[in-house]
């Protein structure tokens, strides 16, 4: 094999990784929300909190086996900072369900939307990352298009607003976070998962039943679990474990904006489904914004994939001249063949990542 066949295929290996990765997110993202769908509406089960602490509880049972099999590697790193990052993503997901119990659907999809330029901000504030006008274009048409779909009334209270906006905080926070402590601590989203997940699982499922019976005024343990009920809270969970996994792969892979926009997708996909196959009600509007957002979604992938590669050409062309500077060597020899050393000492250069990133 030439050389330039290696280097084709060791770029398209990352390629497929991260397409498997999204395909997977996008799939069991899906399939998770008919089967919630299916627990709630139809069969009453409105716990939703305590629901996904059974989920992290399921998905970390389910590493721990992977782990016992030798499946992957566990690595433990800094155990305050892993700590710190379960409780804050356990956090988020409890205000972002107190958010949808405080507030109308159509405000609580405002708060879906706002994710996106809140991370935007952050990351170009703490994190110098910078975004061209092409992407931010493509993240404007795509959040349109996803409000159009979506939102249908913005019925605002004091509480709900409030709760509204430390769920964005926090889930924006988490989310970055996600992606910068496997680049920093060099741990893969499995590792990452496996570690995270008691502190998650802990958070919500001690919260989950006071959350839950503050929002429906019912109380999870008196409730009646018949055998359909359970089966469907063993698939939910099952399934959980691929939501799960596939969540931080693809922020690990790619980055929290990219998978704000896949969650956008998502919800475009599940509401296609509901008209195609549940006939749920569906008009003009629903169509039109989920077009937009289609077009908005393909804006960023295909900017988002030249622009990679424009810095990965950049890159393979500055790297060669670091190495031959780093290889000169320190002593040459004059003109009677015996060795001088030079009068100035080597500077070396610190180069740094065009988002300002040190890892």
């Amino acid at each position: 094999m030439s050389e330039k066949e290696e280097e084709m295929r060791d770029k398209q290996g990352p390629q497929i990784g991260t397409v498997g990765a999204l395909g997977l997110s996008v799939i069991s993202s899906v399939a998770i929300v008919i089967c919630n769908k299916a627990l709630i509406t139809t069969l009453g089960f409105n716990f939703a909190t305590t629901l996904t602490g059974w989920h992290l509880l399921v998905t970390y049972c389910s590493l721990h086996v992977a782990r016992w099999l030798k499946l992957f590697e566990h690595k433990p790193f800094d155990a305050r900072t892993v700590m710190g990052f379960g409780v804050l993503n356990g956090i988020s997901i409890g205000l972002l369900n107190l958010t949808l119990g405080f507030n109308s659907v159509g405000f609580y999809q405002m708060t879906k939307l706002a994710i996106i330029p809140c991370t935007v901000l952050l990351e170009t504030v703490f994190l110098r990352k910078v975004f061209s006008k092409s992407i931010q274009l493509a993240l404007l048409l795509l959040l349109v298009g996803v409000g159009i779909a979506t939102i249908t009334d913005l019925q605002l209270n004091a509480l709900g607003s409030v709760l509204s906006v430390f769920a964005i905080v926090t889930t924006c926070v988490a989310q970055i976070m996600t992606n910068t402590i496997q680049k920093k601590f060099k741990v893969s989203s499995t590792q990452l998962l496996y570690q995270s997940c008691p502190y998650q699982a802990t958070t919500l499922i001690l919260t989950g039943p006071f959350l839950d019976g503050l929002l429906t005024g019912e109380n999870v343990f008196a409730f009646y679990y018949t055998y359909k009920v359970l089966l469907f809270i063993i698939l939910s969970c099952l399934i959980s474990v691929s939501v799960n996994f596939s969540t931080f792969l693809v922020i690990g892979k790619t980055s929290p904006v990219t998978y704000q926009v896949l969650g956008h997708l998502k919800t475009c996909l599940v509401l296609a489904f509901g008209y195609i196959l549940l006939q749920n009600p569906f008009s003009w509007k629903n169509i039109f914004g989920i077009a937009v957002a289609v077009v908005g979604m393909g804006v960023y992938s295909y900017v988002s994939v030249l622009e990679n590669q424009l810095k990965q050409n950049e890159a393979a062309t500055t790297l060669p001249q670091v190495m031959k500077q780093e290889q000169d060597p320190l002593l040459h020899e004059n003109g009677n063949g015996t060795a001088q050393k030079d009068v100035e000492e080597p500077v070396t250069t610190w180069i740094k990542s065009d988002s300002g990133k040190d890892f």
